[in-house]
């Protein structure tokens, strides 16, 4: 079990990191990451780790499907997370 919250918080870490690239790249008007892309992450259990980069690089927070769909995706992550631990533990 402990292995699987590791790979959790390196995968959130990794989507933080993927949200700060992203607005690195746009500042420097280089090819940029799709949304696509930042929001397959989000759902695939990186809802906490996309939602912190977004606020804290004040990336993406003015497009109105960001500021509605990752905290979604961060309530989805946190249910597939409950449901994981009172079914299977």
């Amino acid at each position: 079990m402990k292995e699987w919250i590791y790979i959790i918080i390196g995968w959130n870490f990794g989507t933080f990191l993927l949200m700060g690239a992203d607005k690195f790249l746009a500042v420097k008007n280089m090819r940029r990451i799709s949304e696509q892309t930042l929001l397959t992450v989000a759902f695939v259990m990186g809802g906490f780790g996309s939602l912190l980069g977004s606020i804290l690089f004040r990336h993406k927070t003015r497009k109105w499907k960001f500021r509605l769909l990752l905290p979604v995706a961060l309530l989805f992550n946190l249910s597939v997370l409950f449901l994981i631990w009172y079914y299977l533990l």
